[in-house]
């Protein structure tokens, strides 16, 4: 038993090294059907390796205000004049 875990994660070491990369689903698939071939297995080491990582794209938060032409200060969303310099918004 122990002897079939320790196989099973030497197999699937690609997919455990490529977790958190971008191209995981076809890391896993090559390592599972063609990994059984060593060359398979190597291609799909070598492609969890050096893939990117992921980066899940975060969202710029919406200003709540405007932004001076003149000074760049940022003006409350109502107001039609900029408080630092006094310019028409």
């Amino acid at each position: 038993m122990f002897f079939l875990i320790c196989s099973m994660l030497l197999y699937f070491l690609p997919t455990i090294l490529g977790r958190d990369k971008a191209d995981l689903m076809g890391i896993f698939l090559v390592n599972l059907l063609l990994g059984w071939t060593v060359i398979g297995w190597f291609i799909a080491l070598i492609w969890a390796c050096s893939a990117e990582r992921y980066v899940p794209v975060r969202a710029v938060p919406v200003s709540s205000g405007r932004f001076c032409s003149q000074c760049g200060t940022l003006s409350p969303y109502g107001g039609h004049f900029c408080a630092a310099c006094g310019r028409a918004v």
